[in-house]
């Protein structure tokens, strides 16, 4: 019996970021390092960054080891002078940027609301909102120049329903799924889009005061239908789907990845 003969389909190239340039805040380590990785592994050359070169350069170098391309520069969200500077250098070495994750953020105090530090306030702020936004604000017009982009910022399940003893956190990150909302609105018309990714419980250091605390995970596992803490590549996939082509017609949403925490 002759066996039938099927023409293999051609594998899609949405997902394809070939000659995208990425950048990719907090990316030294958790969600942002899986981020990164996942992106260069697309094709995109990818500019991994947070506070200290160190880190940075041990991941791009990872990554171009494992035959992506990457490059490595420091910036303190949280400083508007340090985002200001890096953009300007975005600009003069490759010229455009296609695609921003902002994915840097930090928690500073874990306590009950009414015990709310000033200053651990005034830093949730100024990097979880301000940098976010400056950051939008200086990719927006690198991506106005040469016809759009993709903005991807990573807020929080928090955002939608408040973590115990983490208000000011999940306060900024309830004003980053409304700034994504603003962005996407006001943007769409230079072709830029901008979409959140809103992760539930992941094994980062990050988490880890939630994670490493076993009497709390199993209290936030009861809560969680997969019953399991996420690992931070299973937030890169859908980044990826978020910065390629495989969501042009996708903006201003909120996209959860808990584990089915919010259903």
């Amino acid at each position: 019996m002759t066996a039938l003969k099927v023409n293999a389909m051609p594998k899609t190239s949405l997902f394809d970021l070939d000659g995208k340039i990425a950048f990719v805040s907090g990316a030294s380590r958790g969600i942002g390092e899986a981020i990164a990785h996942l992106l260069a592994q697309q094709g995109a050359h990818v500019i991994v960054s947070s506070r200290k070169l160190e880190g940075c350069q041990q991941v791009a170098d990872a990554i171009v080891a494992a035959g992506g391309q990457a490059t490595a520069i420091a910036c303190h969200i949280g400083e508007l002078d340090q985002i200001q500077k890096t953009f300007a250098a975005i600009g003069e070495q490759f010229g455009r940027l296609d695609i921003l994750v902002n994915n840097a953020a930090t928690n500073p105090q874990f306590c009950n609301v009414l015990d709310t530090d000033p200053g651990a306030f005034q830093k949730t702020v100024d990097v979880n909102i301000r940098g976010y936004f400056f950051m939008s604000v200086e990719a927006g017009k690198l991506m106005r120049e040469h016809g759009g982009g993709s903005i991807i910022n990573v807020a929080s399940i928090n955002g939608v329903s408040p973590g115990a003893f983490q208000g000011i956190y999940s306060m900024t990150k309830a004003a980053v799924i409304n700034m994504t909302k603003v962005f996407a609105n006001e943007c769409a018309a230079f072709g830029i889009r901008c979409n959140a990714l809103l992760p539930g419980l992941t094994d980062t250091r990050f988490a880890a005061a939630l994670v490493k605390n076993q009497a709390i995970l199993d209290v936030a596992l009861q809560q969680i239908p997969l019953k399991r803490v996420a690992d931070p590549k299973e937030m890169a996939g859908a980044v990826l789907y978020l910065a390629s082509d495989a969501s042009s017609y996708t903006t201003g949403i909120a996209l959860n990845v808990d584990g089915g925490y919010l259903a």
